[in-house]
C-alpha cells in the first residue's frame, strides 16, 4: 500500500507494515491472509502500538470468547450501538461480519437502521435495548434492566458481555470518528 493510500484512511499518521513492531505486523498479515485485505482499523490503530495491543486484546476477550451470546448477537450489539453513535466505519465493517455470522444478507441494514423493526427475536430486541441504554445512557441502568434481561433468559455473565461490548465499541466508535477512519470498500459486498 502506498504512503498516499495509507494517509487517506486516517487524519493521523499511518505507519507502513515494515515500520510496525513485529507482533503487530504479524497480526495484520494474519488478518490479511484470512480476509484477503487489511481492514483499515488495524492500520490506523498501529499508529500507537501499545494502544493497538490493548485494544485488540480487549476486543478479542469480548468478541471471540465462548458464552451464551452468539457471535452474530455480539455483532448485532456492535452494529446497533455504532449506528446510534454515528460511526460509519464500525457500522459498515461490523455489518459485513454480522451478515456473514448470521448468514443473512439483510440483517445488518435492518439492525443499523432500526433494530426494533428488524427480523430478529424479541429476546435479541431486549438485548439491544439494554446495549443501547449502556451506550447512550449508562447512568440510568438499574435493577429493572437486570430483571428484564433475566426474565428473557440472560444471566449475569451475558449482561456483563452486553455491557462490555456496548462500552468497548463506544470507545471504538469515538476513535474511528476522531481519526476519520475510512471503511474498506471490500466490506460493502461481504455477505450480500
Amino acid at each position: 500500500m502506498t504512503s498516499d493510500k495509507l494517509q487517506s484512511i486516517s487524519r493521523f499518521p499511518v505507519p507502513s507494515l515494515d515500520e510496525m513492531p513485529e507482533d503487530i505486523r504479524a497480526r495484520i498479515e494474519a488478518v490479511q491472509e484470512k480476509s484477503g485485505f487489511i481492514p483499515n482499523v488495524f492500520l490506523v490503530l498501529a499508529h500507537r502500538p501499545d494502544e493497538f495491543r490493548a485494544f485488540f486484546a480487549y476486543h478479542d476477550a469480548l468478541m471471540e470468547k465462548p458464552g451464551n451470546l452468539t457471535k452474530a448477537e455480539r455483532e448485532m450489539i456492535v452494529v446497533a450501538t455504532s449506528s446510534a453513535n454515528q460511526c460509519q466505519y464500525c457500522v459498515i465493517a461490523h455489518g459485513a461480519i454480522l451478515r456473514v455470522r448470521a448468514k443473512n444478507p439483510l440483517i445488518a441494514d435492518q439492525v443499523a437502521t432500526n433494530y426494533r423493526k428488524a427480523e430478529i427475536t424479541e429476546k435479541q430486541k431486549v438485548m439491544l435495548d439494554f446495549a443501547m441504554k449502556v451506550s447512550r445512557q449508562a447512568e440510568f441502568v438499574g435493577e429493572q434492566d437486570f430483571e428484564l434481561l433475566k426474565s428473557n433468559g440472560f444471566d449475569e455473565e451475558d449482561i456483563w458481555d452486553i455491557a462490555g461490548i456496548s462500552a468497548f465499541f463506544g470507545l471504538s466508535n469515538r476513535m474511528a470518528n476522531v481519526t476519520n477512519m475510512v471503511p474498506n470498500p471490500e466490506f460493502y459486498s461481504i455477505g450480500r
